[in-house]
C-alpha cells in the first residue's frame, strides 16, 4: 500500500471513529435524561425515545460520510473542469483544408513522406509555457538524409526540446520546421507521428504481449516483428540454430505486465528498440535512451543502430559522449542555442570549444574519434562519459 491509500484509509477509519464517538455521546446523554426521575418519562415513551435516537445517530453518520465522499469527488470534477475548459489542447489528429473546388479535404501527408528524412530547423523559437523563458532559441539546423546528429550540452541546454517541437509536444513560439520540404505546422499529429519513430529515456510498454507492444495495429506479420526481436538482441540467433526444439525466452506471445515490470530495464530499452525497428521510419530520435541502461545494453543498442538505421536519419540526445563522437557530425547546445557544429574530429581539434572540454573530461582522445569513424572498437566506456 503507497502513501496516498494509507493515508485515505486512515483518514476514513479517524472519521468513523469520531461519528461513533459522537453518536455514544448522544445516546448516553439521552438515556441519562430518560432516566431521571425530574422528566418523569413513562417507561414505553423512554424506549422509544431511545430508539429514534439510535436511528438519528445512524443516520447523521451516514449524512456525515457522504459528505466526506462528496467533497473527495469533487476533486475529480475540478480535474474535469481544468482539462476540459483551462488545458491548453493540441493540434488536430487530422488538418481540414479548403481544396480550389471548394471542397473540404484532408490536409494529410504524402503517402511516401518522408521520402529522404531531411530535416530543416529555421530559426525555431520555444517555450513549454507563456510567459517562461525561450528553450529553444533561434535554432537553424539543417539535416541531410540519411545523416547521423549527435546533439550533446549540459542539463538544460535544449536537447530534449528539440525533440517535444520536432513530434509538436509544444508547439514553437517561432520559426519553423520543414521534413522533406513540408512544414510540419500544416500537417495533423497523426500524420507527422506515425511517421517519425523515437526511442525514449524511458520506455513504456502496456499490459498485454510483446507482438501486441511491437505492432499495436497489426500492419506487419510475425516474420517482420522475429526480425526485430532478432537486431535487437532479445532473441538470439544461435539459440534457435543450436536448439531449434526449444521455445526462446522471449517470444511473440510473451506476456507484459502493466509499465513491463516482469521485464528489466535493459530489456524494456530494447523493447523500444525492436519497436522503432518495426515502425521502418525514415526519421528516428533517440532521447537519451541509453542514460539508465548497463554497458553492455548500451554496447547493443549502439550496434543495432548502427545496422538497423543505416541510411536513416538519426538524432541521438546522447548521455555518454562516446555514443556519438563516429556520428555524422556533433550539434553541442547551450543555453537553447547551437553552440557549435560540425563533424567530431573537427570539433576535437577546435581548442578551447566546449565539445573539447567535454572530450578532456571524459578522456576521449583524437584516436578514439578516428577509431569510432572507422568503426572500430572503442575502449571500456567509463561512467563519467557524460555530455553534461
Amino acid at each position: 500500500m503507497n502513501g496516498a491509500y494509507y493515508l485515505t484509509y486512515s483518514n476514513q477509519r479517524w472519521l468513523a471513529v469520531r461519528l461513533d464517538v459522537v453518536g455514544t455521546c448522544l445516546l448516553f446523554a439521552t438515556a441519562v435524561l430518560v432516566l431521571t426521575s425530574r422528566f418523569d418519562v413513562p417507561p414505553n415513551i423512554g424506549g422509544l425515545v431511545l430508539s429514534y435516537i439510535l436511528a438519528i445517530v445512524q443516520l447523521l453518520q451516514f449524512t456525515v460520510r457522504q459528505l466526506a465522499e462528496v467533497e473527495n469527488g469533487m476533486n475529480s470534477v475540478e480535474r474535469l473542469r481544468y482539462y476540459g475548459t483551462e488545458l491548453d489542447e493540441e493540434a488536430p489528429l487530422r488538418i481540414l483544408k479548403s481544396e480550389g473546388g471548394g471542397g473540404v479535404g484532408v490536409g494529410s501527408a504524402r503517402p511516401s513522406w518522408p521520402e529522404t528524412g531531411e530535416i530543416s530547423f529555421e530559426n525555431v523559437e520555444m517555450r513549454y509555457r507563456a510567459g517562461l523563458p525561450l528553450v529553444l532559441r533561434g535554432l537553424d539546423m539543417r539535416v541531410r538524409g540519411g545523416e547521423r546528429i549527435g546533439i550533446v550540452g549540459r542539463t538544460g541546454a535544449g536537447k530534449s526540446s528539440i525533440t517535444s517541437a520536432l513530434f509538436r509536444l509544444v508547439e514553437p513560439s517561432g520559426g519553423r520546421i520543414l521534413i522533406d520540404g513540408v512544414d510540419i505546422s500544416t500537417i495533423g499529429l497523426g500524420d507527422l507521428r506515425s511517421r517519425l519513430a523515437i526511442i525514449p529515456q524511458d520506455p513504456t510498454l502496456f499490459k498485454g504481449t510483446v507482438r501486441s507492444n511491437l505492432d499495436p495495429f497489426d500492419e506487419h506479420s510475425d516474420l517482420e516483428l522475429w526480425d526485430a526481436l532478432r537486431q535487437a538482441n532479445l532473441v538470439e540467433q544461435q539459440q534457435q540454430q543450436q536448439q531449434p526444439s526449444r521455445s526462446p525466452t522471449i517470444h511473440l506471445d510473451s506476456t507484459v505486465e502493466e509499465e513491463g515490470l516482469n521485464f528489466s530495464l535493459g530489456q524494456r530499452q530494447l523493447m523500444a528498440l525492436a519497436r522503432a525497428l518495426v515502425r521502418g521510419s525514415r526519421i528516428i530520435v533517440c532521447d537519451e535512451a541509453t542514460s539508465s541502461v548497463d554497458m553492455e545494453t548500451d554496447a547493443k543498442i549502439q550496434a543495432t543502430m548502427a545496422t538497423g538505421f543505416r541510411g536513416r536519419t538519426l538524432l541521438c540526445i546522447a548521455h555518454r559522449l562516446r555514443t556519438v563522437i563516429g556520428y555524422d557530425r556533433i550539434c553541442v547546445m547551450d543555453q537553447g542555442r547551437i553552440a557549435e557544429l560540425d563533424g567530431p574530429l573537427e570539433l576535437w581539434r577546435r581548442g578551447g570549444g566546449i565539445f573539447r572540454g567535454m572530450c578532456d573530461r571524459s578522456g576521449i582522445r583524437e584516436e578514439d574519434i578516428i577509431a569510432a569513424k572507422q568503426g572500430s572498437s572503442l575502449p571500456a566506456w567509463g561512467s563519467n562519459e557524460k555530455s553534461g
